[in-house]
């Protein structure tokens, strides 16, 4: 489903309060994950787990997200829902890039940058009690629907206050110093995933790291167990999975967009790394 009817289908449900084009809140896990398979999207979500828990892949990492605490999904990550309690109770604010671009938060955002390698926050009775409370006052302005009332802009303010309360607790949990492989780590996957589409050779990655290849494949392969080849081939296969599924775009069209020589090649890429060919995969439910 792509981003645009993703939010035409929110703004017809009657779970979901929204300021259309802008932030919806809902109280529906599937509005937040609305593909049951691996998907890009360029919302930011918020899931306040309150009872159960669920277990997700972001950029292909497995997170947990267990009740109480807070999972945030950032725009561009590529996310799968893989598990869901069946006591699972969440409250969800789906916000479009649209608005969250609106917020002019200031750039490289520390929250954001925290969230990225932190999505899940664990938050004791007191702390849900107080984002549950912020909800409820968010529920509150888009309920109401006096024309004398700028809701954009008190919602505006409230997830301003949201995102720097965020920022608090994660500084909190987030005081462990990280060793140079760690940050190699984290560095590499930030090249990976502005840069997969385009570079497939790891020596241009290394080259902006200012480390050889060598150093940049032990470093990743000691910190994760995975060698960053095998990184970089995931990502590949994430972002192809995600246009084939979410797009109208032909094969063709996704191995030029992923910068393959010829739709041959990136069918034997996909099908080595899938065990099916991408059409394949397509027509899989």
């Amino acid at each position: 489903m792509t981003g645009q009817n993703m939010y035409l289908e929110l703004e017809n449900k009657d779970n979901v309060e929204c300021i259309k084009g802008e932030v919806y809140l809902s109280d529906d896990i599937s509005d937040a994950f609305p593909n049951k398979y691996p998907h890009k999207s360029e919302a930011t979500v918020t899931c306040i787990c309150i009872k159960g828990e669920i277990t997700a892949e972001i950029n292909q990492f497995p997170v947990r997200a267990k009740a109480p605490g807070l999972l945030v999904l950032l725009p561009g990550q590529i996310r799968e829902l893989t598990n869901v309690s069946d006591d699972f109770q969440g409250e969800f604010i789906i916000m479009t890039r649209q608005f969250t671009e609106s917020i002019s938060l200031p750039e490289g955002f520390s929250t954001f940058m925290s969230v990225r390698s932190t999505p899940f926050l664990p938050l004791g009775e007191r702390a849900l009690e107080a984002i549950l409370n912020h909800h409820k006052m968010l529920v509150g302005v888009l309920r109401n629907k006096d024309e004398g009332l700028n809701r954009k802009a008190i919602v505006k303010h409230l997830t301003i206050a949201l995102f720097y309360g965020l920022g608090y607790y994660l500084h909190k949990v987030n005081n462990k110093k990280k060793t140079r492989n760690e940050i190699i780590m984290e560095d590499f996957l930030k090249l990976v995933l502005k840069y997969c589409k385009q570079e497939r050779s790891l020596s241009f990655y290394a080259d902006r790291l200012y480390i050889t290849t060598k150093y940049l494949s032990v470093a990743v392969k000691n910190v994760s167990g995975k060698t960053a080849g095998q990184w970089l081939d995931d990502y590949i296969i994430l972002e192809a999975k995600s246009l084939i599924k979410t797009t109208d775009m032909t094969i063709q069209q996704i191995s030029d967009e992923l910068n393959f020589p010829s739709q041959s090649f990136f069918g034997k890429f996909f099908k080595r790394e899938v065990g099916m060919s991408p059409k394949q995969y397509r027509d899989t439910e």
